[in-house]
């Protein structure tokens, strides 16, 4: 499947609601995705992508060919020292997972990142249970660099993560 990045629009707030309105995919992101997910906060989403600031938020709708959403990713510039770095995260409509869209999805957006910022480290941190996530990583050139042990506390249980990333070399 051929997929593009684009900029979110108001439009796509639909979309948006049938691609993330699933436990399964709440079960793996942060927690600033509710559940269950409705056109507000769909809608409330869109509307910060569209007004964060375009040097330190990258943020952009996976479609397809006939331009159906698919998914969401983004990455974004950390601060201070880490000015050159940025996390990345990302999530795929459990009708696209086996399909190759995130690994595309991460490739591109990688090098965009790379070609039109100063950023050289892009990390991502998925759930070390999350080994569709992990795969997807590794397919794209990152490093799993450690394991984060208890990182997080999601569901009402601590979680470890993985700690991928990968460099640009200059």
């Amino acid at each position: 499947m051929k997929i593009k990045l684009r900029n979110w629009t108001m439009n796509d707030a639909n979309g948006l609601v049938q691609v993330i309105n699933n436990k399964k995919i709440h079960n793996n992101l942060r927690d600033g995705f509710p559940f269950p997910y409705t056109l507000d906060d769909a809608r409330n989403y869109i509307e910060m992508t569209l007004e964060s600031d375009t040097s330190k938020s990258f943020v952009y709708a996976i479609v397809n060919e006939q331009d159906t959403i698919l998914g969401n990713i983004g990455v974004f510039r950390q601060e201070n020292i880490h000015y050159r770095t940025a996390e990345m995260g990302y999530f795929i409509g459990e009708q696209y997972w086996g399909n190759g869209v995130a690994t595309q999805a991460v490739l591109e957006i990688c090098q965009k990142i790379f070609c039109a910022t100063d950023i050289i480290r892009i990390f991502a941190e998925p759930f070390a249970r999350n080994a569709a996530s992990c795969r997807v990583l590794e397919k794209a050139g990152f490093s799993r660099e450690g394991v984060l042990k208890m990182n997080a506390y999601k569901n009402g249980q601590f979680e470890d993560m993985c700690l991928y990333a990968l460099i640009n070399e200059l």
